[in-house]
């Protein structure tokens, strides 16, 4: 099978700010996830991408949160884009004074 495009997608929050989704059903995981996709979404603010989640070759599920980069416990395509705009509402709350 070959990879299909699930998502792709920019989605603009304001003047400033936007989210880019990008997901991909593949025929095999990628060397690090367990599942079959591979997946990039960013928020940018002002230039700067302050969130992405992500699952690079050999480096597995992980999402970056400003400077922290933590593992990510990806269940669902849903799933990951659910905790994704969560994480945007997060980031827009703690830096709403920004």
């Amino acid at each position: 099978m070959k990879a299909v495009q699930l998502v792709s997608a920019r989605i603009a929050y304001s003047e400033s700010a936007f989210a880019e989704l990008v997901l991909w059903r593949l025929s095999t995981p990628l060397k690090g996830s367990a599942h079959a996709f591979k997946y990039r979404l960013a928020y940018v603010v002002r230039g700067e991408c302050v969130l992405r989640y992500d699952n690079e070759v050999g480096k597995g599920d992980h999402r970056h949160f400003g400077d922290k980069e933590n593992a990510y416990a990806f269940t669902t395509p849903d799933q990951l884009i659910a905790d994704f705009q969560m994480d945007i509402a997060r980031w827009n709350h703690e830096n709403s004074n920004a």
